[in-house]
Formats: C-alpha cells, sequence, structure tokens
C-alpha cells in the first residue's frame, strides 16, 4: 500500500488528476465533457466513451493547470478550455504557451519556474521531455505536436513526475537519472492506438511499460491515468494490476 506520507491525488477519469502539493493545488490534462465525438474538418476523429467522475464546480479553487499538450481533446477538451479561464497559471508546451495566452506559461526541457508556496519556501516545477508517439520527437512532433511532462520539486516535499502523453521510455531514462527516485509518478498509460498513425503503434506507454517506467525510476507509487473513458486507449486498469504484478510492483500501484 502507498506510504501514509503520500498525498491524496483524485483521478477524474482520463489524463484528469488533482492533488495539493506543498500547499497549491494542481490539476492536470482538464477533460470534463460528456461523451460524445469530436470531429476535425467534417471527419471523427476521438470518441469519448465515459463521462468524468465529477465535475469542474467540484473541483474548487485551483492554482496551478499542468496540461501537458493543448492539440487533442483527450487532453484539453472544451470544458478543459473554459476552465482555464479561472486559474492563474497553466503551465504548458512551447506552442501551447503561445496558443492559449493569458494565463499560460511554455516549458521547453529543463527548463523550470518557482511558484511561492502559502506558508514560506518554493515549489519548482519543471519541464521534462515527452514524445507522444513512436520514434524520434523530431519525426513524432510534426503529426501529434508537442507534449510536455513535468517534475514537482520543494524543499521537505515528495519528488512528483507527471509523464503527460509519452511514449518514451528514453525520456523516462533521462527523468530519472536527473531527479530519481521519484516519490509519485502520474504516468499517462492506457495504450492508446489509432489506425492510421504509424500504423496504430503506441501513441503512449502501455501498461507494461508503465510497470517498466515506474521500475527505471524507483517510483515507490505510480498513479495512472489516461486508462479508461477514451475510445482509442487499448488497455485499462485489468492489464495495468497484471502488469504491475507480473514486474512485482503491484505494491507501488495507486488506483483508489
Amino acid at each position: 500500500m502507498p506510504s501514509v506520507e503520500q498525498f491524496p491525488v483524485r483521478v477524474f477519469g482520463g489524463p484528469t488528476a488533482l492533488f495539493e502539493y506543498g500547499g497549491l493545488r494542481f490539476l492536470t490534462d482538464p477533460t470534463f465533457d460528456a461523451p460524445g465525438d469530436y470531429e476535425e474538418n467534417g471527419r471523427k476523429i476521438l470518441t469519448k466513451t465515459a463521462p468524468a467522475s465529477g465535475s469542474p464546480d467540484d473541483l474548487g479553487g485551483i492554482d496551478v493547470v499542468l496540461l501537458s499538450h493543448d492539440e487533442h481533446p483527450d487532453n484539453l477538451d472544451n470544458s478543459g478550455r473554459a476552465l482555464l479561464a479561472d486559474v492563474p497559471l497553466t503551465l504548458t508546451t512551447p506552442g501551447g504557451g503561445e496558443r492559449l495566452g493569458k494565463g499560460a506559461v511554455g516549458l521547453a526541457d529543463w527548463e523550470s519556474v518557482d511558484l511561492d508556496r502559502p506558508d514560506g519556501g518554493t515549489i519548482t516545477v519543471t519541464g521534462v521531455p515527452a514524445i507522444h508517439g513512436p520514434g524520434k520527437r523530431e519525426e513524432v512532433e510534426p503529426i501529434t505536436g508537442q507534449v510536455v511532462g513535468f517534475v514537482l520539486t520543494g524543499e521537505g516535499l515528495p519528488t512528483v513526475y507527471v509523464s503527460g502523453d509519452n511514449a518514451s521510455l528514453d525520456a523516462v531514462k533521462e527523468v530519472a537519472e536527473r531527479f530519481g527516485p521519484v516519490d509519485t509518478a502520474i504516468l499517462f498509460a492506457g495504450a492508446p492506438r489509432i489506425p492510421v498513425l504509424w500504423d496504430g503503434s503506441l501513441l503512449v506507454i502501455d501498461s507494461a511499460q508503465a510497470a517498466e517506467a515506474a521500475r527505471i525510476l524507483g517510483a515507490r507509487r505510480v498513479v495512472p491515468v489516461h486508462y479508461d473513458s477514451w475510445a482509442h486507449f487499448t488497455e485499462g486498469r485489468d492489464e495495468l494490476v497484471a502488469a504491475f504484478t507480473n514486474a512485482g510492483l503491484a505494491d507501488r500501484l495507486d488506483l483508489d
């Protein structure tokens, strides 16, 4: 079981999770739309299959949104965009920072911002590499766009890694080399595949890779997100449990 020292993380479905850290309240990739299809140029691109387990009204005040990328509705949907208007700070990709405008700050790899804690001190949020598909970043980004992950650190605080939509274990190794071991890893998983992209290759890690990422990071706790509520996710809770059990890491997995 996760240590009692660990802070609670509330997962709403899809990539959306809420947690308090260092006295500030963080929300990942807000997606609160009802189930339905999303279209682009008159063509269906994604289908949401289940509602979030809560609404924006349930959140209370949010200090910071950690947005892995703004270009896909399964990471930022219509209700999520509306929510950003009431959030003082959104940290995201460099391109997303430009597109979203006021209140949004883009982080390049290893670029950091310091946030004031209510009771003194700071939280450092560092942008870390993420690749949204198979292959090298320069080959992937023209198709699926920029993605950023995040590492949160602070004096007397646990180290937190938020992966974003990442399919690269090499990127995870880079994070581990700089920040490991990690106390809590919020890993985007679900093995999403879209047949027309790279012949259906993984766009984000699958369950076995999530377990391997946990090993690489030395993570004390893994909170998986991004594994349900969308039709293009091909692995869910059962596959995550099986993968972590097979890897001997079931005690690290926090699905509650």
